[in-house]
């Protein structure tokens, strides 16, 4: 795992490679064994290496082919570059490391950039042409790893983290209005928006190129497709996803370092650990642990660590969480809100005391629909479709009434009834966002307000939803989920939190051959009645104990509504009331106090917006207000 850095550029000046190497010193925690650039007069290129494969210095990057023709930075894996290496082999072409960064370089620059889809991995590259003077930039299926880019004054300028972009000169950081109102509605910035105006996300399974000319193009080279077989028998399909997974976990045993996994004590993670364990002599596993119990999940991951006799290692958050909440908010480019960031950072910090590398359950819930979210959406279509128009619009009219009372049941009923009065992919929005647009109205200022028009979040949703080729409801809600929440939301956490630890994450659920083979599942594979992640759970069943399989999901949860007023109380009043709080430039101060407020006296749980205005503030003081110190 580690950073890239570049821009195109018409001199090759000295100044050129300090400012390569200011960008790439920005992201020194991705790629703390080494760092190199390369310049010349059209582009200057820079690495942070975090070395897992080929730990010589032949693996130093950017990587060349003879004569400089083709240059390369890499950050990533891939996990079939030993096949994909004997093909070029068999053809003629030589190799001097044993790194899979020259396998891609060699690849790219024999077959062209249509050979991306040869490579099976997690990647973020960058490929310059220097006889055609043209840029490449590649990034894998599902988004695992991040491209940050931008344009200003005729260079192109990109980075594996925003912070890189911002190290450039003459790079603006204006927030984005539009942005802004996604963050507080997902929790994060979807792509292929950034906070910023003029610097974007490269989409997953999208490259870039650049011409001569500085014009760009961008070609999806791959997006998760639905197309179901209904042939298929339950047991084969069993048989089949069981020796995929086993397959893509023993692909990402490679590494020339110490491996280890993550385990939560839920089914995912639980069943790569015991895949694992299926090839290896000796497995260490991490865990983190709360004080609360309602959250603690430590009891069913040392049981899991007990059957597979692992080298287990538990970190339990004892009220420091505030002490912390600065130093971890440092490591995010953008405003991101997913509470699990804390604990995510906490195992990947316990886990780099022992391992380099570590595997996670990530992506089985988007896959094989393991979100309580689908059962609530179920049940919501179930009865949507016993309501008549009309009705469903009047319970759409009384709602907002309803909402307004501080009776816990009375306001669910009032959110349910808002839900049933509009269309599926609205009603999955509701869903899905983490913002009541009640709220959101009554705290923004007139004139942020104003500028938003009439922009609204749940486009981006209702878009994708919309497009899904599925037949199936469900099966649209898993597709728009894998192109928004899980590269957005999901990627972003595991990616920061980890890189802030020099950690490498891998996720063998999310190899793209599972993924294509779970999308041609009929829904009822993986969804049944309510039936969350059946097939997988299935599989699973002689190697887990049924408390694994058929316990209530909880995920990397934490205890927000408790922590505001308690642990995070101090911490929240000093940061979002502060003098020059940015916050002040889009929120009415009083309205936010109101929330507050509510909140500390129990009669309302604002935890949710609270924490995403809690995250903004932190974010915009780090780069913002401590940028300026």
């Amino acid at each position: 795992m580690c950073g890239i850095a570049g821009f195109t550029t018409t001199n090759n000046r000295e100044e050129n490679k300090v400012i390569i190497k200011k960008m790439v010193e920005t992201i020194r925690h991705r790629g703390p064994d080494a760092n190199s650039v390369y310049t010349t007069e059209s582009i200057a290129l820079g690495h942070a290496r975090l070395s897992i494969i080929d730990l010589s210095e032949a693996g130093t990057q950017p990587m060349h082919t003879e004569g400089y023709h083709h240059s390369i930075v890499f950050n990533g894996e891939i996990y079939n570059y030993q096949n994909v290496k004997q093909e070029l082999e068999n053809k003629g072409i030589s190799f001097v490391t044993q790194t899979d960064t020259e396998v891609a370089l060699k690849l790219l620059a024999d077959e062209g950039p249509e050979a991306i889809s040869k490579l099976n991995g997690m990647f973020a590259i960058a490929l310059w042409n220097s006889h055609t003077k043209t840029l490449d930039l590649f990034r894998d299926r599902i988004g695992k790893k991040p491209i940050y880019y931008a344009q200003v004054d005729d260079q192109f300028i990109f980075g594996s983290e925003l912070k890189v972009l911002l190290a450039y000169p003459g790079i603006k950081k204006q927030i984005r209005k539009d942005a802004l109102f996604d963050f507080f509605a997902y929790q994060y910035v979807p792509d292929p928006k950034t906070i910023f105006e003029g610097i974007y996300k490269l989409e997953p399974g999208t490259r870039l190129r650049l011409n001569s000319n500085g014009q760009i193009t961008k070609t999806r080279y791959w997006k998760p497709e639905v197309t179901a077989d209904s042939n298929i028998s339950y047991t084969e399909a069993k048989e089949s996803l069981l020796n995929l997974l086993q397959e893509a976990t023993n692909d990402r045993l490679v590494s020339d370092v110490p491996l280890g996994a993550f385990l939560s004590g839920g089914v995912d993670s639980s069943g790569i650990v015991a895949l694992m364990a299926n090839q290896l002599s000796s497995v260490k596993t991490c865990s983190i642990g709360f004080d609360e119990k309602t959250f603690n999940e430590t009891e069913f991951a040392e049981m899991v660590a007990k059957q597979y006799k692992t080298e287990h290692y538990v970190h339990t958050v004892h009220d420091n969480v505030a002490s912390r909440l600065h130093e971890i908010t440092s490591y995010l480019d953008e405003p991101f809100a997913d509470p699990s960031l804390v604990p995510t950072f906490l195992v990947s910090e316990l886990a780099r005391q022992n391992v380099t590398v570590a595997l996670t359950g990530d992506g089985g819930d988007e896959v094989f629909a393991g979100y309580s979210k689908y059962t609530t959406d179920w049940h919501e279509t179930r009865l949507r479709n016993k309501f008549p128009s009309f009705a469903r619009k009047g319970m759409g009219a009384l709602a907002p009434y309803l909402r307004k009372l501080p009776n816990a049941t009375i306001r669910r009923a009032s959110s349910l009834m808002h839900s049933l009065s509009l269309d599926p992919a609205k009603a999955f929005y509701v869903t899905n966002s983490f913002l009541d647009d009640h709220v959101w109205y009554s705290c923004i200022s007139d004139h942020y307000r104003n500028s938003l028009g009439d922009y609204h979040p749940s486009a981006i949703t209702e878009a994708i939803y919309n497009e899904a080729n599925a037949e199936d409801h469900l099966s649209k809600l898993l597709q728009t989920d894998m192109q928004t929440y899980l590269p957005g939301g999901i990627l972003v956490k595991a990616d920061r939190m980890s890189m802030a630890n020099s950690l490498e994450l891998r996720a063998p659920i999310l190899d793209y051959r599972v993924i294509e083979f779970a999308n041609r599942l009929p829904i009822e594979f993986k969804f049944q009645n309510g039936n969350k992640k059946r097939i997988l759970k299935d599989i699973f069943e002689p190697w887990l104990p049924n408390d694994i399989l058929h316990r209530k999901k909880m995920g990397f949860s934490t205890p927000l509504a408790v922590w505001f007023r308690t642990e995070l109380k101090e911490i929240t009043e000093n940061t979002l009331f502060a003098t020059n709080a940015g916050l002040k430039q889009f929120f009415k101060t009083d309205a936010i106090q109101a929330l507050w407020n509510d909140h500390q006296s129990s009669r309302f749980d604002h935890s949710a917006f609270l924490w995403s205005l809690l995250m903004f503030e932190l974010w915009y003081q780090n780069y913002f207000i401590g940028s300026e110190q």
